[in-house]
């Protein structure tokens, strides 16, 4: 059902790797998606997928906090060398800090400087800078609004069951990757859209929070990436999965014991592309919907 449409999608919805360097120097990497909206290079994601910018940000706050306690203590001119020795061991930098991060945007060389956040609706959009469009062979349509209803059959694409290691090159001062990785390879699962979800206007953007519920999960690594109709157009972006109890628990054995497991539907949520279209209208980016 989904073939021609996968085909579709593969071209638009690429892979973003999140890496982190911590203080205690070990190294983890995550995988997102994002979707290449048009020509210029802008792109649309999961805002949760910048989170990461944030908590770096507040980071170096606190490593600089941290510097000026530690020269304090070594400026002190009362202090005797013993004190300053004790007061210093009591000052230690939190292992956890990241003092390294990179996004990469589906290609060496892909640079987004600046991003516009609709986080209630877990919306990102930014432009890479000198963006090639041959990189892309074709753009997506999003699909009317107007036209989607509870019911229709929806495929999510990303880049799912897959893990990414990184190392960190200190003289390049940049992180990489073996490149035995590539092409990482993509993810779908269908479903059908359950049920719509509505919360009001966003007091920033002024636009109504939608989101679209689908009988399947978002997949690990399908954040950011398309939910697509037969025809390959945009209907959302997955955004989270939520866990539906049953209201039944059934017992079943485990060594010895007996115990109850409480059962769940997993649904996929992803932003409405009414809300994302608004959005893209407030920054004047162009897109086709059909």
């Amino acid at each position: 059902m989904f073939s021609k449409a996968y085909e579709i999608a593969s071209d638009y919805t690429q892979p973003v790797l999140i890496s982190h360097r911590f203080q205690n120097g070990h190294i983890e990497s995550g995988l997102g998606s994002f979707i290449i909206v048009n020509e210029e290079g802008w792109i649309l994601t999961a805002a949760h997928l910048l989170e990461p910018i944030n908590t770096f940000n507040k980071h170096v706050k606190e490593r600089e906090a941290f510097k000026k306690s530690r020269m304090a203590v070594d400026q002190h001119a009362s202090m005797s060398p013993q004190a300053k020795l004790r007061k210093k061991q009591q000052l230690q930098p939190n292992p956890r800090w990241i003092n390294r991060l990179s996004h990469w945007w589906g290609k060496d060389g892909h640079l987004i400087r600046q991003f516009h956040i609709f986080k209630e609706n877990d919306i990102a959009i930014g432009k890479i800078e000198d963006f090639d469009p041959s990189f892309c062979k074709s753009y997506p349509v999003f699909r009317d609004p107007e036209n989607i209803k509870a019911g229709t059959s929806v495929c999510k694409l990303g880049f799912s069951f897959f893990n990414v290691k990184a190392t960190y090159n200190e003289q390049l001062k940049a992180f990489q990757f073996d490149r035995s990785i590539f092409p990482i390879p993509r993810f779908p699962i269908d479903g059908i859209i359950t049920r719509f979800h509505k919360s009001g206007k966003s007091k920033v953007t002024q636009i109504d929070v939608r989101y679209l519920e689908t009988s399947s999960p978002g997949l690990r690594g399908q954040s950011g990436g398309p939910l697509f109709d037969v025809d390959g157009r945009v209907m959302g972006v997955q955004s989270h999965t939520r866990h539906l109890p049953l209201g039944f628990s059934p017992k079943i054995k485990k060594g010895d014991k007996e115990v109850e497991e409480n059962q769940f539907l997993n649904v996929g949520v992803g932003s409405h592309v009414e809300s994302i279209l608004a959005f893209l209208d407030q920054f004047n980016v162009s897109y086709e919907k059909g």
